[in-house]
């Protein structure tokens, strides 16, 4: 147990600076430290949650919360922990008492954990801001950080609430074009919060859903009144789409911010509040 002992001990030091305060509870007129279980997180979604609520009990993150192209979080507050695989040797050299996965965890490696001993929560997909609130909740609960929890969703809130859009405003049409013409199904996260920010998801409405291939050639014959281009700068800067008609704007988005919840939603909300605000009158 002696490097999940000094794995605590050198997450503890590096996020010392950001941590909250270790949460209390009464007993007995005392109080006591209620003690959090050490994670390991494989789920770069959860990364930035747990980093956010509770990151002296976060002892290591998924190894694509290191690379700027997949992280959901600031990169350099990611390095500040240790990054890991999916392979189960290597999270047993961590010991942590909990590893928190997605979904996509190879059942070879899950049942490898359940023989170690090792308590694995998963964590699935979202398809709601409701969704988000949700998972939220449950990490914050299992770190027992629910007040840190609840200010995260404050945030939340808080930028959904700045994005909206007027009474009266006019729903604009949108697409979100990610790379491969990838387009985002109606029960997905990012189409939530085209709607709560005033567009309406073009390619759902196209009956189309999630994963579903939309190529140049469609989007030239038919634009929404605002392409959102979430892919490479080849995408984006393809000769084809000078021939779009001059009522369809075009503007790059960030594809890292189709898919997370927790502090994602704060920083896509404002960007499609952004977007919203500079289309012309």
């Amino acid at each position: 147990m002696r490097a999940r002992s000094f794995m605590a001990g050198a997450a503890a030091m590096l996020v010392s600076a950001c941590a909250p305060a270790p949460a209390k509870q009464q007993s007995d007129g005392f109080a006591d430290e209620v003690k959090a279980p050490l994670i390991v997180s494989l789920n770069p979604c959860a990364d930035a949650i747990l980093a956010g609520i509770s990151p002296s009990h976060l002892i290591a993150v998924s190894h694509y919360s290191h690379d700027p192209r997949s992280s959901s979080m600031d990169v350099a507050t990611a390095r500040l922990f240790p990054a890991i695989s999916d392979s189960a040797e290597e999270i047993a050299a961590f010991a942590p008492d909990v590893v928190v996965a997605g979904t996509f965890l190879p059942p070879a490696t899950e049942q490898a954990l359940a023989r170690m001993g090792f308590r694995v929560v998963k964590t699935g997909s979202i398809a709601s801001v409701d969704d988000a609130r949700a998972q939220v909740r449950a990490l914050a609960a299992l770190t027992r950080q629910e007040a840190a929890g609840e200010a995260m969703i404050a945030r939340m809130d808080r930028a959904l609430a700045t994005a909206a859009p007027l009474p009266g405003d006019t729903v604009v049409p949108a697409m979100i074009w990610q790379g491969g013409g990838i387009v985002p199904g109606e029960e997905t996260l990012i189409s939530d919060l085209l709607v709560r920010t005033g567009f309406r998801n073009f390619s759902a409405g196209r009956g189309l859903g999630q994963g579903a291939i939309v190529p140049l050639e469609d989007v030239l014959a038919d634009p929404p009144r605002v392409l959102m281009v979430a892919g490479d700068g080849r995408m984006m800067e393809h000769p084809s789409l000078a021939a779009l008609a001059s009522g369809t704007r075009r503007v790059a988005f960030d594809p890292r911010l189709t898919f997370c919840g927790g502090p994602t939603i704060e920083k896509a909300a404002l960007r499609l509040a952004a977007i919203r605000r500079d289309l012309p009158r």
